[in-house]
């Protein structure tokens, strides 16, 4: 991966994050660095997913891979959201 592919999946991770966050409904208790990293590797974990399941390059927008990662966003989330809440 080139440096310009690891810049554009953090801005993308940040995207990612805030979305998953917006999508879960209430209040969470995580950070907004929280928030960024796990959209981060939403970001990265989707994409491969994508390419696994061959609809990562598709003509014009990759809307499939979005929500992908988008859900997986939304899934981190919620599981830190929960683990913080244990504590």
């Amino acid at each position: 991966m080139e440096i310009s592919g690891i810049i554009s999946a953090v801005v993308i991770g940040i995207v990612i994050g805030v979305l998953g966050r917006l999508v879960v409904p209430g209040r969470q208790r995580i950070g907004v660095l929280w928030t960024i990293a796990v959209g981060i590797v939403a970001a990265l974990v989707g994409s491969a997913l994508a390419a696994a399941f061959g609809v990562a390059d598709t003509g014009g927008v990759d809307w499939v891979e979005w929500l992908i990662q988008i859900v997986l966003a939304a899934l981190g989330v919620v599981a830190l959201d929960r683990a913080r809440a244990r504590r």
